[in-house]
């Protein structure tokens, strides 16, 4: 039995694997672009699938397809959709900018899947009918985006900020020493520090959120340049109705076909957000890595998880491994949204010829962002411990605590009561009691770490800040 079959397309004939459900163009796309070994991920082929179920479906309501062509799409681009032939996609990534070997990968595989089901369809002729490459692979940018963001990346940060938020609950009357310019500043609590953490992630959402509102307008009737030709004007407003029926997802038809094509600024609107929650969890991180530090020589206030061990050489050793994975999804997602920055500036007229590379990363950054912000909750912020004598400890020594008698000793003799503490590594309180004349009852709430979280003035009187 020959290993191969012959497919034929309108620039000839060529062998095909003799088993694939893919036909020439496929194929031919194949052979072309042997570069990375990438192909569009599996949100990208789910909404392929689903795009094609309703085409066929409109199709068949406005009257260009007859029932049984209409129902035989609809099955295999259902399969398509849920992923029961993910291997019959096998395009790289770096091919033709409109991704139209891959749009015809799956008018292909489509068409191969009906035929076996006992109904001849033709590729092009039916399960592209209305449509093109061109506002097809755009509206698959804009629903696998979406439905990846709102399924997986929304509920991950909602989850993330939740453990925050409790951990923030249990440590808001443990204060420790504030720090600015990595140098030691007035304390905090540690639930008002992760207070900040929930704040950022909390933006975060609210800002993914409204640039989804822009990635549910679709492009889906503009056709081969926005102009709509070869399909019913009904045409494009029916595919976003039938999404939102088979998702849940408020779909609707874009305002302006010639934007949606020819310019990816929505895509690029979401990575940028993308990119500011990287720098939000690469903040957060860092935070917990510096405060892990140690245990001995470094800042050591508290200690995550053990997770595994941490030197192949040095028995013992435990490093902050969550943080770090997170730190380096914050690198690939903003050097993902640099390439895709690119991207969306190469909208050439009518089209942008960057569009499987947008698909690509954009579709990473939202899947590694989910997932990580999911284990730095559980693997990391939700089992740290504080480490409650060294932040004492700390917390005593810090010459900085001289700023809250500012209003009663003044700026200068302040200054100078700091530097002699920090000289003579000596808590701040004893070194008070000697430089301002004022006693310990009066000096002890005045320096209270707790009552200084608080902010105000907790002095009366005397000099400025």
């Amino acid at each position: 039995m020959s290993q191969y079959r012959i497919e034929h397309d309108s620039m000839g004939e060529l062998k095909v694997p003799a088993d694939a459900l893919y036909g020439a163009q496929t194929q031919r796309a194949v052979d072309n672009f042997p570069i990375s070994g990438l192909h569009l991920p599996r949100p990208f082929i789910r909404a392929l699938g689903l795009i094609k179920t309703a085409a066929a479906e409109a199709n068949l309501t406005l009257g260009y397809l007859k029932k049984g062509q209409a129902a035989a799409i609809r099955k295999a681009a259902l399969a398509v959709a849920e992923g029961a032939y993910d291997s019959q996609f096998p395009i790289d990534v770096f091919q033709t900018g409109s991704g139209t070997s891959t749009n015809m990968n799956a008018n292909e595989v489509i068409a191969h899947l009906a035929a076996r089901a006992g109904t001849k369809v033709h590729p092009n002729d039916h399960v592209n009918y209305g449509q093109s490459s061109n506002d097809v692979i755009p509206t698959a940018i804009h629903v696998s985006a979406t439905l990846t963001t709102s399924e997986q990346l929304i509920p991950a940060l909602k989850h993330l900020k939740k453990v925050i938020d409790k951990r923030a609950r249990e440590l808001k009357n443990v204060p420790k020493t504030g720090r600015t310019h990595l140098m030691d500043a007035m304390p905090v609590t540690f639930g008002q520090e992760l207070s900040g953490w929930a704040a950022q992630i909390g933006s975060a959402i609210e800002r993914i959120e409204d640039s989804l509102k822009r990635m549910r307008r679709l492009p889906q009737g503009g056709t081969a340049v926005g102009t709509g030709i070869n399909a019913d004007p009904k045409f494009g407003p029916a595919v976003a109705r039938e999404l939102k029926k088979l998702t849940g997802v408020k779909f609707e038809p874009a305002d302006n076909y010639f934007e949606g094509m020819a310019a990816q600024d929505a895509a690029v609107e979401l990575s940028g957000q993308l990119k500011t929650l990287a720098v939000a969890l690469m903040k957060i991180a860092n935070d917990l890595r510096w405060m892990n530090s140690g245990p001995l020589a470094g800042l050591g206030e508290i200690e995550l998880p053990a997770l595994q061990p941490g030197s192949s050489i040095m028995p013992g050793k435990v490093n902050p491994v969550m943080p770090e994975a997170t730190a380096m999804v914050a690198a690939q997602v903003i050097g993902n949204d640099a390439a895709i920055t690119i991207a969306g500036q190469s909208g050439n007229f009518q089209l942008n010829v960057m569009l499987p590379l947008i698909a690509h990363n954009l579709l990473q950054s939202i899947g590694l962002l989910a997932n990580v912000s999911v284990l730095l909750a559980d693997k990391a912020i939700a089992g740290f411990r504080v480490n409650t004598a060294r932040v004492k400890e700390a917390l005593d020594k810090n010459p900085i605590l001289v700023t809250a008698l500012n209003p009663v000793i003044g700026y200068e003799k302040g200054a100078a009561t700091a530097k002699q503490a920090y000289k003579e590594k000596r808590p701040i309180l004893d070194v008070a009691l000697e430089t301002t004349g004022l006693s310990k009852d009066k000096l002890k709430p005045l320096l209270d770490p707790m009552a200084l979280t608080q902010g105000g003035i907790h002095g009366g009187g005397g000099g400025g800040g």
